[in-house]
């Protein structure tokens, strides 16, 4: 199992090699209707990922203690889950993906 809790020296926004290449067909998220600043801060960047009967929303966001990560997952059935992370944990986050990437 990976370690999360060692940080990477890397550019946290750099683009990973094989992650970015395998991952499903991304298209941009349109501004949602609160302009640039939502309930847990304002929106600098946005992927949304469709796959089957979910859809992932990955954004990247910054507050008043810094940027950070918000992943939201919305199933069909209109369930909503979202976890939060600091973009200094951002590293760390993509080599677990990388590791079961490798795994499959």
């Amino acid at each position: 199992m990976a370690d999360l809790t060692s940080t990477g020296s890397d550019d946290p926004l750099a683009p990973t090699s094989n992650f970015a290449e395998a991952a499903p067909q991304r298209a941009p998220r349109p501004m949602g209707g609160q302009g640039d600043s939502g309930r847990y801060g304002q929106e600098l960047h946005s992927v949304t990922i469709r796959a089957r009967q979910r859809t992932f929303y990955i954004d990247l966001k910054q507050s008043g203690n810094g940027k950070f990560v918000k992943v939201s997952e919305k199933s069909r059935g209109g369930q909503k889950t979202t976890i939060l992370f600091d973009i200094e944990d951002l590293p760390a986050f993509i080599s677990a993906l990388q590791e079961m990437q490798g795994k499959l």
